[in-house]
């Protein structure tokens, strides 16, 4: 594990932004299980936008949630809807958290930082718009990455930008323009970014998890929202 940013984040989780709109006070969230232990949920499902994306809407709707939530180490072998994640090997890890609601849904920085980078990764299945802000914490450098958001949110962007903490990054963006997905935020802490720009892997291979995992720590370190599932 990346020892020194995961206790840097630690330190430092009272001091982040909320990155959603969410009031614990009042709302509630749904945690999502996308594993193969969902037994209500079917890979033909996922692989249908439309029908992923009701299946998503009604869990919310049931429980009275404002945000679906979760994912973070997650082996989605349901995740079988795009070729990205096939191979000898598929990727079904997930190294991030998914935020799941409304298309739209106002997306904010947790920190300060600049824009590291920023791409339409839009094969299907693909992050789509996607933006990736680089920070420095207690003398750590460690970066953020904000997938499936609207091309609106990087029409305009260029890198080296400054966000301030609580400064608007993005929305979550349609199907159309978010790779293919219901509407929700993809977030993913990343020490190293190993010389991607605009992109990197947001699930990888059981057999690679270790090494990614550790270079991804669990993005609910700044989420904060867990604890209210």
């Amino acid at each position: 594990m990346n020892t020194e940013l995961e206790n840097v984040l630690e330190s430092n989780r009272s001091n982040f932004y909320p990155v959603v709109n969410f009031n614990a006070a009042t709302e509630k969230l749904f945690q999502f299980n996308f594993t193969d232990s969902n037994t209500g949920l079917s890979a033909s499902t996922i692989a249908n936008t439309e029908l992923f994306s009701a299946y998503v809407d009604q869990q919310l709707k049931n429980t009275d949630a404002k945000f679906g939530v979760g994912g973070y180490g997650e082996n989605r072998t349901l995740y079988k809807r795009s070729e990205i994640f096939d191979g000898a090997e598929a990727r079904s890890i997930h190294l991030g958290i998914d935020v799941w609601g409304p298309a739209g849904t106002e997306i904010y920085a947790a920190l300060d930082g600049t824009v590291h980078s920023f791409a339409n990764n839009d094969n299907f299945g693909d992050y789509g718009a996607t933006i990736i802000l680089s920070h420095q914490l207690d003398a750590v450098t460690f970066y953020t990455l904000y997938g499936h958001l609207s091309f609106t949110d990087i029409e305009h962007l260029s890198e080296g930008v400054k966000i301030a903490r609580g400064e608007l990054v993005g929305h979550f963006g349609p199907p159309a323009e978010n790779g293919n997905w219901p509407p929700h935020l993809h977030f993913q802490i990343i020490a190293d970014m190993q010389d991607h720009k605009g992109d990197y892997p947001g699930v990888c291979k059981s057999s690679e998890s270790k090494d990614y995992l550790s270079n991804c720590p669990d993005a609910d370190l700044i989420l904060n929202m867990l604890e209210y599932v």
